[in-house]
């Protein structure tokens, strides 16, 4: 891609300021006191989109946001690129802690600071500058589809239904997508695996009202106290999951393939340093990285019930509540390990309560081949870009539709992220690198170029 580097030190400032912009836009696809945001930055990626150069731009409509469409078909016999983002952000709760308003955008120590930074608008607005450029340069060296969506933050329960509808629209031969991260810049690395997500809110019921804890305190059940024990049981002192059948399918990894993931460069101590912890836990038998990476886990993401104001009142809850994501790996099913751990819950409950367990969304496992085109056509992008063969690795995290664009399109994900662990996702204080964003803008225009050429 001849004079990419040129064009993006020409025009950073006016990248850097574009992206604020979208940034700016609190685009909470969970709650619907921001929808009007939501569709604002909509329009936005679809200006974006137009202002870089593509045909057909739309609004798609969906029964929930609006997926933004748009292509670029330069000659029906080259492969076509098929890009995947979202334009929706995680709640920026805690407020508190954010050491800047989270949709103000601010750079500090050469990282932009908000809400979406890397998560995933930042990394979508890596593709818009990409794209521009190449077409600014008449570079573009095969088709391009665009679908960026409004929902991936609360499980993209609308997109299925669009794609089946525009099956024959989106019509591609690979899908690109940066919504994952990198080791570093020092050791950059390819996501050739996502987990897969169940996600469930569970409710304990226990007297009709709240009570006098000290009229009825040991002598009706707590509803938190119960769903504290409850949970608790949840695993051993190995921090094994002890739910029944919870580990059945689940593919496990060779000898040889753990000792390459032993290779991965990860310093223990550093990342203990990072998160101001002195130490880490999980599942006995497998080191951080393998937990993280090739073993499914079980987190409590919230728990609530009784009094949390200020100050003290004495009561025994009526109810308590906790939202619940377990990570599943290859061979594990969303559906199923939901109605495992229903039927687990439901059976370990004491008669002294009633529970209730609520499904939210969830998502199937994803693992890409590193014998494929697409892959060789990152490795060697990623080369280019930063001098260094880059280190195939799987990740903890999921992107539920990956797993559904294999089955409904028939096509393989490439995972070519620009963050960092230390991003902060989903956390106040997200923030993306300078750095990250201008070197993912090149490694993408890289992309194309090596992807093309493997095509011909």
């Amino acid at each position: 891609m001849e004079g990419v580097k040129t064009f993006i030190e020409d025009h950073k400032e006016r990248f850097i300021e574009e992206l604020k912009s979208i940034l700016s836009i609190p685009s909470i696809s969970a709650d619907s006191a921001y929808k009007a945001d939501v569709y604002k930055a909509a329009e936005a990626v679809k200006h974006q989109l137009e202002m870089a150069g593509a045909d057909k731009v739309e609004l798609c409509e969906t029964e929930g946001f609006p997926v933004v469409y748009g292509e670029k078909i330069i000659d029906e016999n080259k492969p076509t690129v098929l890009v995947y983002g979202h334009y929706d952000v995680q709640p920026p709760d805690p407020i508190e802690l954010w050491h800047s308003p989270p949709f103000e955008p601010v750079i500090k120590d050469n990282k932009i600071y908000a809400r979406g930074a890397a998560d995933d608008k930042g990394q979508v607005f890596m593709h818009l500058k990409a794209f521009e450029f190449m077409m600014h340069s008449n570079q573009l060296p095969c088709n391009v589809k665009f679908i960026i969506e409004g929902e991936e933050e609360v499980g993209s329960e609308n997109l299925e239904g669009f794609l089946r509808e525009e099956k024959e629209r989106l019509k591609a031969d690979t899908i690109l997508i940066s919504d994952t991260s990198m080791l570093s810049l020092e050791h950059p690395s390819i996501t050739t695996g996502l987990k897969g997500l169940s996600y469930l809110e569970v409710e304990v019921i226990g007297p009709n009202r709240d009570l006098h804890s000290g009229v009825y305190g040991g002598a009706v059940a707590n509803p938190v106290n119960v769903l504290c024990k409850m949970i608790g049981s949840l695993k051993d002192e190995n921090n094994h999951i002890t739910i029944e059948g919870f580990y059945d399918d689940v593919l496990e990894v060779s000898d040889e393939e753990r000792a390459l993931i032993a290779k991965t460069p990860f310093d223990l101590e550093h990342y203990k340093e990072k998160l101001d912890i002195s130490d880490v836990e999980g599942e006995a038998g497998y080191s951080t990285i393998e937990r993280t990476g090739i073993r499914p886990t079980l987190d409590v993401n919230g728990i609530w019930g009784g009094y949390i104001g200020e100050g003290a009142k004495t009561v025994l809850p009526s109810k308590a509540h906790a939202k619940i994501s377990m990570r599943l790996v290859p061979n594990q099913s969303d559906e199923k390990i939901r109605k495992l751990f229903q039927d687990h819950f439901e059976r370990i409950a004491p008669n002294s309560v009633k529970v209730k367990v609520t499904p939210h969304h969830g998502g199937e496992p994803y693992v890409m081949p590193i014998d494929i085109p697409e892959y060789a056509a990152a490795s060697k992008a990623i080369e280019k870009t930063f001098g260094k063969k880059p280190v195939p690795v799987r990740a903890g995290g999921s992107i539920p539709i990956v797993a559904l664009f294999e089955d409904i399109l028939d096509l393989k994900s490439v995972l070519l992220g620009f963050g960092l662990d230390t991003d902060a996702i989903h956390s106040p204080n997200e923030h993306f690198g300078i750095d990250n964003f201008l070197l993912g803008i090149e490694t993408i225009c890289h992309f194309y170029d090596f992807y093309a050429k493997s095509e011909e």
